[in-house]
This record gives C-alpha cells, sequence and structure tokens, in this order.
C-alpha cells in the first residue's frame, strides 16, 4: 500500500474533468497536493472548476479535449510533459452514456459511443503509456461502469464501449506489470451525476431527464473518496455505489437468476 501523502506533488491528468465524478477526483487530488490537469469539451467548465481549487497557476493546466479527435491527443500530451515533465495518474474518466433503443438508435450513434468511450480513452491512453514506461512509474485508471459488467435496456452501444475497456485494459496491464505501471478499472453504479442528462438518444440528442434511479445514487464526492483509496490500496477492479452492485455478484454466481431478476428493472 502506498503512504497516505502518495497524492502529494504528483501530475494527475483527469478527463471528463468539468462535472461529475471527473470535477469531484479534481477536488480531491488538489486537496492532497496533486498537480492537475484538467480536460473536457467544456472550457468554461473547466475553468470554472479550476477557479474553485486552491491551486497555484504553476500546479494547474486546463486542457481542452474532445475523445471524440483522437487527432490532437498526441499534441496534448507533449504539452502536459512540456509543463510537468512527467505523468503519474491518468485517469480516463470522459464518456457519454446513451438512452435508446437498440432497433431505433442509428449506426452513427453507436460508432459515435464507441468512439468517445472506447477508441478516445485507449489513444489518450497509448500517447500518455511510453512516458510512464520510460520513467518507470505510473497509474492509470479507467471509469468504466457496472454496465461494463452486464448489459442493461437502453444501453446497448455503452454497455458494448465499457466491456471493450474492461478487455482492453485487463489485457493492458499484463502486458506491462513489468514496468511498474498499474492499472485500476473503477465500475460506478448510481452515482448523483448528470450523466443520464447528457445521454444520447437514437437520433444524437441529449436526453435532457435526470433517471430517478441516478438521482437517488450516492454523492460524487463519495465516489471519488473511494476512488483515491483504492488508488493507494494499488487495486485492480473497485466497485462504487448502492444496492445496486448486488446485480455484479448475482450474475456471476447465479446467471439464471440474474436473467430473470434484470427483465423485472425499470429501464431507467
Amino acid at each position: 500500500m502506498q503512504s497516505m501523502n502518495s497524492f502529494n506533488n504528483k501530475v494527475v491528468w483527469i478527463t471528463g474533468a468539468s462535472s461529475g465524478i471527473g470535477e469531484a477526483l479534481a477536488i480531491e487530488f488538489a486537496n492532497k497536493g496533486a498537480k492537475l490537469i484538467l480536460s473536457a469539451r467544456r472550457i468554461d467548465e473547466l475553468h470554472r472548476v479550476k477557479s474553485s481549487l486552491e491551486l497555484q497557476d504553476d500546479d494547474i493546466m486546463v486542457l481542452p479535449l474532445d475523445l471524440a479527435n483522437t487527432s490532437t491527443i498526441d499534441e496534448l500530451t507533449h504539452k502536459v510533459i512540456a509543463k510537468f515533465g512527467r505523468i503519474d495518474l491518468l485517469i480516463n474518466n470522459g464518456g457519454i452514456s446513451q438512452r435508446s433503443l437498440t432497433k431505433e438508435t442509428t449506426i452513427d450513434i453507436d460508432r459515435k459511443i464507441m468512439e468517445v468511450n472506447f477508441f478516445g480513452t485507449i489513444a489518450l491512453t497509448k500517447s500518455v503509456l511510453p512516458y510512464m514506461i520510460k520513467q518507470k512509474s505510473g497509474h492509470i485508471i479507467v471509469i468504466s461502469s457496472i454496465a461494463g459488467k452486464f448489459g442493461f435496456y437502453l444501453r446497448s452501444a455503452y454497455s458494448a464501449s465499457k466491456h471493450a475497456l474492461h478487455g482492453f485494459f485487463e489485457s493492458m496491464r499484463m502486458e506491462i506489470q513489468g514496468d511498474n505501471v498499474q492499472v485500476l478499472i473503477v465500475c460506478p453504479g448510481k452515482i448523483r451525476t448528470n450523466i443520464s442528462v447528457n445521454a444520447l438518444t437514437s437520433q444524437g440528442t441529449k436526453h435532457n431527464h435526470m433517471d430517478p434511479s441516478t438521482e437517488q445514487g450516492i454523492s460524487a464526492e463519495a465516489c471519488a473518496k473511494q476512488i483515491l483509496v483504492a488508488i493507494e490500496k494499488n487495486k485492480e477492479e473497485l466497485f462504487v455505489g448502492g444496492k445496486e452492485l448486488r446485480a455484479i455478484w448475482v450474475k456471476r454466481f447465479f446467471p439464471t437468476l440474474f436473467s430473470k431478476l434484470i427483465k423485472k428493472q425499470k429501464p431507467e
């Protein structure tokens, strides 16, 4: 286990840092004395988050990033290295959810979700990983979902993208085990964020509706605190949420029962 002050002066790059879990993680890391790179598409929201943190300009960087556009990622990584000289933790938190029936969702929307959640995430990881290997240390954190463990209504492409992340990062973890680079996959359940509000419909518009179950979930702040503890303990996987996490264990040990129970759940 790492020491409790292990994040002091560490360089932490967080995607999806403009709200929700990403913003909560930024606050937690800042309180631990880390140096931050905040990335997302919404520049104004990134600056709002930055202004809320008690960090000097030398210790924080706002770096707009659209995970759907991987052509700029290497350039952005170079900017981080030029400013800080290293990257200690990469928090792959950026992504987008879905609220649409498979039969009504255009293939373009399926591709967009995969592009952002999977290809954007692995492109950034592949850009950062050589620096971590060279410095012989690093920690890559992937914010997946319990939907990465089983499929659910209205989330076919979203669930697929999260399943893909598990396959990729579990394989990569084995390949780099000798390079002192750790990989943590986080599977949140119901976390009180705007993920359902910003989810894509079948035509690519915003869902603009807060799922009741999401509204009743644990706070992003509580989720972030658990993630930091898991990083300090060098865990490989973390499930965070409420009673919905039980579904993971039912799926694993009682798959037939799981199939019956999950079909009775409300889509939202």
